[in-house]
């Protein structure tokens, strides 16, 4: 091994290092398992020591079958449980900190082998050190998978179109990988949605129109693999709830369970920000809530006079509920009502605004919601020092969207094309997948009622890869002479 082998590999040995630290002072600091977290290992309890996937509850069974959580996380969970103990929770995230880790290879080596080997060493760091993503290596939720099965199935993309596309072991890295990645969460079907065209995409433009349905056949193998383990999970559905349910429900609810919809609708016509989230969302049916939490808008009925009126309605209806913590049919009917008047005061604000400025609170809010830092983190003068670091990590998460998207504009003027290469390994269908993936979920998200940071995590694997266009070797402009034989 020369020196400067030997170099990188103790550059890069270093740069795991400091990432295996920062996720493990996360873990040791910073531990959440609460809410979704426990649900998720409940079911996975209730697997191993019942063998129905489903909730404890009380009976003969000790268990009842559910549908709310797709299988990917409580599996996850499960065998951590039975490799290192029953709801031994702080094992599991020890293996999301590996496993996250593993993540920063796969974009390391992605743009190692888009951009040359100079963009390796500096990406790797910069998503080992990268403090949002590493953060939730410390908390008993899906999302350090779901970074995983994204890494993977861009790098496993990029190696299939190298071994000549067709039939390979890539091919059904990626089918595995897409399939895990929705069993994780059902929304990652959006990942398989930008991915599979580019796929197609790219198998057929390298034929002829007679070669082009024999092209395709690998990637149409691809999607069948990619559903397949859905098979199985509709079919219990249909089986024990008689239900066609192939993901999961849009309200993580189980059939036959009622549903209020007044609330959401009146919570959606007025909340923005993950303080509204936190402390009026969550807290429903079960907590107290203060009314004094809402911001104006939520009495906003469009005169001054009828904004007071409805101010004092909604803080009589809080305060009934306050009294029994428990969200009635009929208190739901109340909240359906003020949601009309809200609607129809602001029309354009509730079908469009709102959806807007929700997105843009997920993507750039300071992702603290896992801190102890106030939800208000605006409020500069009743707590200096969290508004200071909550301002300081905002501006650090605006710099990596603002390089992802540069670097991503950066390879767009190298023509998709990869330095160690000629200009027909282009990879201009990974890119699209690669950002047709972003522009899907941000799409989503426009219909997502709560605002959390958490759901526009999903796009720093993509911006850790663009991020390495900068470590490029070649100015843009010598790298095309070079591919076109100038």
């Amino acid at each position: 091994m020369n020196n400067q082998r030997l170099r990188s590999w103790l550059w890069a040995s270093a740069a795991l290092v400091a990432g295996l630290l920062l996720r493990l002072w996360f873990v040791d600091h910073m531990p959440r398992v609460v809410g979704d977290s426990l649900v998720y290992g409940d079911i996975g309890k209730t697997w191993l020591q019942h063998g129905v996937y489903g909730l404890s509850a009380a009976g003969p069974t000790g268990a009842r079958p559910t549908l709310s959580r797709l299988p990917g996380y409580p599996m996850f969970l499960a065998a951590c449980f039975r490799l290192f103990g029953m709801e031994n929770y702080r094992a599991a995230l020890h293996v999301q900190v590996v496993i996250d880790l593993g993540s920063c290879w796969l974009a390391s080596a992605l743009a190692g082998r888009l951009f040359g080997a100079r963009a390796r060493l500096p990406v790797l760091w910069i998503a080992a050190l990268c403090p949002f993503t590493a953060n939730y290596t410390a908390t008993a939720l899906a999302e350090t998978l779901v970074f995983a099965t994204i890494a993977l199935v861009f790098y496993a993309f990029a190696r299939w179109q190298d071994a000549g596309l067709g039939y390979n072991r890539w091919l059904w890295i990626i089918a595995a990988a897409l399939s895990y990645s929705i069993l994780l969460r059902p929304e990652q079907g959006l990942l398989a949605a930008a991915v599979l065209p580019a796929m197609l995409w790219r198998s057929m433009a390298t034929r002829g129109p007679r070669g082009r349905l024999r092209a395709a056949l690998p990637v149409l193998v691809t999607a069948l693999a990619t559903a397949l383990p859905f098979v199985p999970w509709t079919a219990r559905n249909a089986y024990v709830f008689h239900v066609f349910q192939p993901l999961a429900p849009r309200n993580a609810n189980d059939p036959g369970e009622e549903q209020l919809y007044g609330f959401g609708q009146w919570y959606r016509a007025w909340a923005i920000d993950f303080a509204s989230t936190d402390e009026v969302c969550w807290p429903m049916d079960g907590e107290p809530i203060d009314p004094g939490a809402l911001p104006d808008r939520a009495f906003d009925a469009g005169t001054p006079a009828a904004s007071a009126d409805l101010r004092r309605r909604t803080a009589a209806v809080f305060a009934e509920y306050n009294r029994s913590l428990v969200l009635t049919p009929s208190t739901d009917a109340r909240f359906a009502g003020f949601a009309t008047e809200l609607i129809h005061a602001h029309p354009l604000r509730y079908y469009i605004g709102l959806h807007i400025a929700r997105v843009v609170d997920m993507a750039l809010r300071p992702r603290t919601e896992t801190m102890p830092i106030a939800d208000e983190w605006w409020r500069w003068k009743e707590h200096r020092a969290q508004s200071a670091f909550a301002a300081s990590y905002a501006a650090l998460n605006l710099a990596y969207f603002a390089a992802g998207f540069a670097g991503l504009y950066a390879w767009k003027r190298h023509g998709w094309l990869s330095p160690a290469g000629p200009a027909q390994s282009g990879y201009r269908e990974l890119a699209a997948a690669m950002l047709a993936s972003i522009v899907l979920r941000s799409i989503l998200l426009l219909f997502i009622d709560n605002s959390e940071p958490r759901y526009t995590l999903e796009f720093f694997p993509a911006f850790y890869v663009w991020i390495g266009a900068f470590f490029d070797a070649q100015h843009p402009s010598e790298a095309l002479r070079g591919r076109d034989g100038g």
